[in-house]
Parts: structure tokens; C-alpha cells; sequence
């Protein structure tokens, strides 16, 4: 035995908005035994399983499109107009879980369009909110997900700026100040969930505690990705996993620390597997 000393942070794990999710899922599983969702739940395959093995159904939007007289959850990301509409023209139900948050930032996105102000949008091409955001400008909004892509000399002179709620807080104003810079009047909307940034000073303080962080995400996960990297660059003992079995015991030494951590995806009951695991090295 290496007598390895494990501790899980307690900050780490699902944000509300994914707890409200899965439990609204759970509620309707537990009740009727079927459920369909837009979409993977959680950017987890460990909590999709599970949720799949009590009857949660995943369809893409192209399935959904042939789907009729169901019940459809949405995701915390969000969905576009486009999604509410054909569940209208489809006799869906729809359980609308999106994220508070989220919700809000479509809300003021959709204001600035009608007020015709030219949309930029600080967020991952291609994801889930990301899409939804979109939506609500008819797909007019300019996406970017780093200052690289804008040509900066032929942008317009005036912008309104969003940003994915689950971007970096840092990132988003270091954009801004160099969009202002270079003679660019911003309308500047921080529009980025704090329980989900707050994460990241956290975390490398979590991560410096420790002899080795075991970082426990998706492999889908945006969020788990950047925040794997937060904690490397203060600990570089810090390891990735999805799953408890691809935890390693030559990683460890005997009586070191061990600090197990994750993303907003992750559900702590995965985090607690991989401690048992670790305790039996």
C-alpha cells in the first residue's frame, strides 16, 4: 500500500445549471421510465451512461426532426428559435432546462439584433450555446474564438461584444482592450457565468496543495479542458482522466498528497470512484 492521502474539492463538480438538468431528467425518468434529450445532457459519458441505463434517450436535431408527439428535454446549453418552432410544428413537449444564465444572454443577444447593432460573439465555434446565441440573431452574429481570426483594420468602428458565458474572464477583457486600442468603439457586455470563472483561481489553489492533481472530465468538455490546463500549469504532477480505471498507480509514490478535481461536468459521484480507486494503491 502507498498510503496515499486523498482529497476531493468540494468546489468542483456541476454547476447549478447542470444540476438543474439532471434533475429534472431524473424526476421525469423516475416517473415515466423514457425521456429524449437534444443532445449529450452533460459532456460527460460517465453521467450519460448512467442516465441512459434509467431511459434517457439521446437524439440529435436531426433525429429530432423526425421525432413527433414526444417528450424532449433541453440541455443547460440552450437551443436556437429554430428548435422551439419545430417542436411546435412536431407536437413535442419540450422540458426547458436551460441554464438561467444562458437564457439571459439569448434574451439581451435577441435585443441587440432587433436594435440592428453589429453582434460579436467570444466563443468556441460549433458548441451547443454557442448555437443558440447565434439563433437569435438569424445567424448574422460574428463568432470568434480567439482575437487571431478578426481581421482587425476592416472591422466596423462600432460593435456590441458578448461572450460565451463559459469563456475566460481574463481573455474576454484582454480582447477588449485590444480591440480599443486600435480604435474600436465596444459596447461591452461581460456576459460570463462567475460560478464557472471563479473556478479557475480556485483551482490553482487547490492545485498547489497537493504532490499530484487528478483532473476528472470528459473528454468533450470545453470547460474540463481549460480548466485541466489551469491546474497543470500551477502543478505539473496533474493527470487527466474520464473514468476511474484509467488511473495509474506508477503515477504515486508512498505518503504523497493526492488532490482530485473537475469541471463543471462532471458529477462528484465519478470524482468519489476515482478517490476509492486511488486509496486502494
Amino acid at each position: 500500500m502507498l498510503n496515499l492521502d486523498v482529497h476531493i474539492d468540494q468546489h468542483s463538480g456541476f454547476c447549478f445549471g447542470v444540476v438543474y438538468a439532471i434533475e429534472m431528467a431524473e424526476e421525469i425518468l423516475d416517473n415515466e421510465g423514457r425521456l429524449y434529450c437534444l443532445g449529450d445532457i452533460v459532456h460527460n459519458d460517465e453521467e450519460v451512461k448512467r442516465l441512459t441505463q434509467k431511459g434517457l434517450i439521446i437524439i440529435d436535431h436531426e433525429s429530432l426532426t423526425d421525432l413527433k408527439n414526444e417528450k424532449v428535454l433541453i440541455r443547460a446549453h440552450g437551443e436556437p428559435p429554430s428548435t422551439y418552432e419545430l417542436a411546435i410544428k412536431n407536437n413535442l413537449t419540450l422540458v426547458d432546462a436551460s441554464c438561467p444564465v444562458v437564457l439571459k444572454l439569448q434574451n439581451r443577444i435577441k435585443n441587440s439584433y432587433d436594435k440592428e447593432e453589429t453582434i460579436y460573439i467570444y466563443g468556441k465555434h460549433g458548441h451547443a450555446e454557442v448555437i443558440g446565441l447565434l439563433g437569435q440573431t438569424r445567424n448574422k452574429a460574428v463568432v470568434f474564438q480567439d482575437i487571431s481570426e478578426l481581421d482587425i483594420p476592416s472591422l466596423p468602428k462600432n460593435i456590441t461584444l458578448y461572450s460565451q458565458t463559459t469563456k475566460s474572464t481574463d481573455k474576454f477583457y484582454e480582447i477588449n482592450k485590444i480591440l480599443k486600442e486600435n480604435g474600436i468603439t465596444i459596447n461591452t457586455n461581460d456576459t460570463i457565468c462567475r460560478q464557472v470563472s471563479n473556478r479557475d483561481k480556485e483551482l490553482r489553489e487547490f492545485a498547489s496543495k497537493f504532490d499530484h492533481i487528478v483532473f476528472v472530465s470528459g473528454t468533450k468538455s470545453s470547460n474540463g479542458k481549460v480548466l485541466f490546463n489551469v491546474c497543470k500549469e500551477k502543478n505539473p504532477n496533474t493527470y487527466f482522466v474520464s473514468s476511474p480505471e484509467e488511473v495509474e498507480q506508477n503515477w504515486f509514490s508512498n505518503n504523497q498528497t493526492v488532490g482530485i478535481c473537475g469541471a463543471t461536468s462532471t458529477p462528484m459521484w465519478l470524482m468519489e470512484k476515482v478517490r476509492d480507486r486511488i486509496r486502494e494503491f
